[in-house]
């Protein structure tokens, strides 16, 4: 895992806890980073299975 999808997945984890979907413009923000390279990293995690975004209850699922 590099250093932004490291900071991606502590960023969803901790705003998943209190049941708060961040959206694009929350992780621009506290990542200093592009639209563009966020999905490619987040694509990069559920790829990998460490990400996994659940339809039905729209949340995310860790491993």
């Amino acid at each position: 895992m590099n250093d932004l999808e490291r900071k991606l997945y502590r960023i969803i984890y901790n705003m998943s806890r209190f049941r708060k979907n961040p959206t694009m413009e929350d992780l621009k923000i506290k990542t200093g980073k592009d639209g563009q390279s966020i999905r490619k990293a987040v694509r990069n995690l559920i790829s990998r299975k460490e990400l996994a975004w659940d339809k039905e209850k729209k949340e995310w699922r860790f491993k």
